[in-house]
């Protein structure tokens, strides 16, 4: 075979490879997107646990919105106020408003005032738990107390206390929702800070039904929604249902004669689940 017959199929590989190769260049060229320096260094200045708390993908995709005005530094919730006045002084605009939210516990349902119909035995988590015939306790909607949720959480804002009940500690908090996600039982909710009422309950059962399974359950008596301003509290399928959208109308008055203590109002880290608490007494 002659050189001749050999060089060809190589040229026009050659030709080929330079001609695309010329091509993705003018197109790189025309069609580049130059990224703005800035998000490099407020990347450097968010605290990088991309918890998603603020919204965003994560802590690089938070400061690209950041650059964009999309938000405000104070939409970060892991930030304590100087690292948000920082960025607010680097990008010379408004820190913003927060917009506190925190994760909430639904069951106040603890080992000394809820039995067990059955000892589980095995691996020492709640969703294996909840796998053998709901984990063991008789109310089916409470908390199995083998904190999948302190386990998951990396800002060390939940804690068990003596009663087997987890503790949200909100200055710690962050509302990343990995809680939500770990329990299954469906127990925490990510809500502002400033919803002050809240039912710690999810049993459905009513009446002494309720009773029987939890003495802090609540029961569907109905007092709550009538000491409550009109519309902020229902009773709906024998649980007390709380109208956020009237939070404005909602005070202590309707946890006043729940006979249970099933119905809550919330101040700081001061709510029923911290009983007889440790961890610096939830750092309140």
């Amino acid at each position: 075979m002659s050189f001749g017959a050999l060089a060809l199929p190589a040229l026009i590989l050659g030709g080929v490879g330079l001609t695309f190769g010329t091509l993705i260049a003018i197109v790189h060229r025309k069609f580049r997107v130059d990224e703005d320096p800035r998000i490099d260094v407020l990347s450097g200045l968010l605290p990088g646990t991309n918890c998603g708390a603020c919204g965003q993908a994560g802590c690089r995709a938070f400061a690209e919105a950041l650059v964009t005005g999309g938000v405000k530094p104070a939409e970060c919730t892991v930030m304590g106020a100087a690292d948000v006045a920082d960025v607010a002084e680097y990008l010379g605009v408004e820190a913003g408003d927060p917009n506190r939210r925190v994760a909430r516990l639904l069951c106040a349902g603890g080992c000394d005032v809820a039995p067990q119909t059955g000892a589980y035995l095995g691996l020492e988590t709640c969703a294996a738990a909840a796998a053998v015939a709901g984990g063991g306790k008789a109310c089916p909607w409470g908390c199995l107390g083998l904190a999948d949720c302190r386990d998951v959480c990396d800002f060390d804002a939940i804690f068990m206390n003596a009663q087997e009940l987890p503790v949200v500690i909100p200055e710690l908090c962050t509302a990343c929702g990995d809680c939500v996600d770990a329990c299954p039982k469906d127990l925490f909710t990510i809500m502002p800070l400033e919803r002050k009422l809240l039912v710690q309950c999810k049993n459905l059962l009513d009446g002494p039904r309720a009773d029987a399974v939890c003495a802090v359950a609540c029961n569907g008596c109905g007092k709550c929604a009538l000491d409550a301003a009109p519309g902020v509290i229902s009773i709906i399928d024998g649980l007390a249902v709380i109208d956020y959208s009237k939070n404005d109308l909602a005070s202590p008055d309707a946890i006043a004669r729940c006979p249970t203590g099933a119905i809550v109002w919330v101040e700081g880290a001061q709510f029923r689940a911290t009983r007889s608490s440790t961890r610096e007494e939830a750092l309140v």
